[in-house]
């Protein structure tokens, strides 16, 4: 049985989520989309190879009535802390959506109500019950990846081609040895606490 589509008597659908909350560095990346129509291989981005996940992307994008992709920096996710940070960007992305949707529904249990009124439900693992919701995430996860292996280009020492900065062995050894650059997230615990940075 695939994921569904519909929700209530509502047409206008629109699903968010987010990726990278887990991570040492880089952006949270949220994203929010409509779909046009069901797309039988939708499934929760953590259950799809990275093959599958840039080929579904596409077909998202191309049935997508409508998609916005938000990041969220560092310093904002230091200043506000990473849940309100994926909030925010969560929010700003479902904001943009044209034409407005008549509801949202969110990745999780957490939410805030947003200044335009657009009603929303939250939906404990919801990327995997829902299309729209596994579409948003599908998006959030490759834009995050793609813009993480671009920054290993300028940041080789954290293995950020592989990790996308999440807290692997690889990356805490790039950051004991050369210390954080100016794309980590300070207010995160970088390396166990046994240890210290340089």
């Amino acid at each position: 049985m695939g994921l569904i589509f519909s929700y209530k008597n509502f047409k206008q659908i629109a699903g968010a989520d987010e990726a990278g909350r887990g991570c040492l560095a880089g952006p949270v990346v949220a994203a929010a989309v409509i779909l046009q129509r069901p797309i039988a291989a939708l499934n929760d981005s953590k259950q799809l190879s990275e093959k599958q996940r840039m080929e579904l992307k596409e077909v998202i994008l191309d049935n997508a009535l409508s998609y916005k992709v938000v990041f969220i920096g560092p310093r904002t996710i230091e200043k506000i802390n990473i849940l309100n940070a994926s909030i925010q960007g969560m929010q700003e992305a479902i904001s943009a959506l044209e034409p407005k949707p008549e509801i949202a529904l969110i990745d999780g249990n957490r939410f805030k109500p947003m200044d335009n009124g657009i009603a929303f439900e939250t939906i404990v693992k919801g990327d995997g019950k829902f299309q729209s919701i596994a579409a948003a995430s599908i998006l959030a996860k490759t834009y995050r990846d793609e813009y993480m292996k671009e920054l290993a280009l300028k940041f080789p020492h954290y293995g950020w081609e592989t990790n996308a900065g999440y807290p692997t062995k690889k990356h805490r050894e790039g950051i004991a040895s050369y210390g954080p650059c100016e794309h980590h997230r300070k207010t995160f615990q970088l390396l166990p606490a046994q240890l210290k940075l340089l």
